[in-house]
């Protein structure tokens, strides 16, 4: 039977949300968590022999320690295969399955898979280089996740041949192999053209590269004279959170007034934000909106003014679809309103 190490942050081992992702790895027996699913998705092709835990912050502030010690972890048990994840759409966790996928990958030899939402930034950063299953954005596609996952993984570990993306699930990394096909080109581009004239779905076979590329502004000609406004995707709200942002994958943003407030304190403002420790941002909200400093650059006269609205969201999980739109709505406001810049904060 083929032997599996499988990883997992904080969250699916049960050990607790975001006020546990301090905590470093550490090695079980066995299955834990989503391990599950996958030993229900092998049958009796392979096990999972251990699983490594380790909290999402301590392994992206602590990257160096944590690999070393993950490796160190894994080597004993002389797996056929590192499976990390899903991460889905969790940021810091995708690009620790990433992260740790490819060292195991570089310094052991061994064959690692993982799983996240295309939007995650690990799979920007690690899908040219090892297997990423394109999952949903959230643990409610675990099922979906796992099923694409396990039969990949299966091949990997035996070293059979591997598909085409489109074919075996994973996100496409760029490199093309020739093959053939039942239909020649001219009549699979004819088929292609008549589904999309009647609105049929179809998928292409050269997709083009979608590059988001947005030109810089001039610079502010006179900063002594300028509005400037604050936005931020840390997530500060007034306290309460009025308008019930969501901590995670937000649908929303909010507008808020500061007109006449110096200072943001822990009893009027709060983070709403899900992705980080909020212990910091709530004892001191300026820590992520830095309203007093631009005061005293008002004050100072290094600014004109500091505009009396700023607009928050949660970064956290966000769809840049989402995120976008809420850009797109408040930028006009913010021209609109004769700002001349605006200051982006995140986490």
């Amino acid at each position: 039977m083929l032997k599996v190490v499988h990883y997992i942050n904080q969250f699916f081992a049960n050990i607790g949300g975001e006020e546990m992702a301090h905590v470093p790895a550490e090695i079980r027996e066995g299955i834990v968590g989503p391990g599950l699913a996958f030993k229900q998705a092998f049958g009796d092709e392979a096990e999972i022999v251990a699983t490594v835990v380790c909290g999402d912050s301590y392994f992206n502030e602590n990257m160096e320690k944590a690999k070393k010690d993950i490796i160190e972890m894994v080597k004993k048990y002389n797996p056929d295969i590192f499976i990390a994840g899903p991460a889905f759409n969790a940021g810091r966790y995708g690009v620790a399955c990433g992260t740790i996928a490819q060292a195991v990958k570089d310094e052991l030899k061994i064959p690692v898979l993982t799983g996240m939402y295309e939007e995650n930034p690990g799979a920007d950063m690690f899908k040219n280089s090892i297997y990423i299953v394109s999952t949903k954005n959230s643990a409610a596609g675990m099922r979906k996740a796992v099923k694409t996952m396990a039969p990949l993984a299966l091949k990997l570990a035996k070293e059979e041949k591997i598909g085409s993306s489109a074919e075996e699930g994973y996100m496409p990394n760029g490199k093309r192999v020739n093959f053939y096909e039942k239909d020649r080109g001219s009549k699979r581009a004819v088929k292609m053209l008549l589904n999309k004239l009647n609105g049929k779905p179809f998928t292409t076979e050269f997709p083009m590269p979608d590059f988001d590329r947005v030109p810089p502004n001039p610079p502010v000609k006179d900063i002594t004279k300028a509005t400037i406004a604050l936005v931020t995707s840390g997530g500060i709200v007034p306290k309460g959170n009025p308008d019930h942002i969501e901590s995670s994958s937000a649908s929303k943003y909010g507008k808020y007034d500061i007109d006449g407030v110096m200072d943001l304190t822990e009893e009027t403002f709060q983070t709403a934000h899900g992705g980080y420790d909020p212990v910091y941002a709530n004892e001191d909200p300026d820590r992520v909106l830095p309203v007093d400093i631009m005061r005293e650059f008002e004050k100072e006269g290094k600014i004109g003014k500091l505009y009396r609205y700023f607009y928050a969201t949660v970064g956290n999980g966000t769809a840049v679809k989402n995120a976008k739109a809420f850009a797109e709505k408040y930028a006009k406001e913010l021209k609109a309103d004769g700002v001349d810049a605006v200051i982006l904060t995140s986490t």
